[in-house]
């Protein structure tokens, strides 16, 4: 199998950047930007993780869970 990229032509185009200050609303105002950066979570059952619950630094909160095909 080839490449994906194989013969793509790259874009002249600046860097993505994170904003230098992000501001982020909660239901008490407004929330002041961590110190740190986002953290990630990962909660296992066994050896299986079966759920990623990211904080951003802003402490918005996200949880994905993850599933995985039954056993036939």
């Amino acid at each position: 199998m080839k490449p994906f990229l194989l013969g793509k032509k790259p874009v002249a185009a600046a860097p993505l950047r994170a904003p230098h200050a992000h501001h982020a609303y909660h239901s008490e105002g407004l929330v002041k930007p961590a110190l740190t950066g986002p953290h990630v979570e990962a909660v296992k059952e066994g050896d299986k993780v079966v759920r990623l619950i990211v904080t951003c630094s802003c402490g918005e909160r996200i949880e994905i869970d993850c599933l995985y095909p039954a056993n036939g």
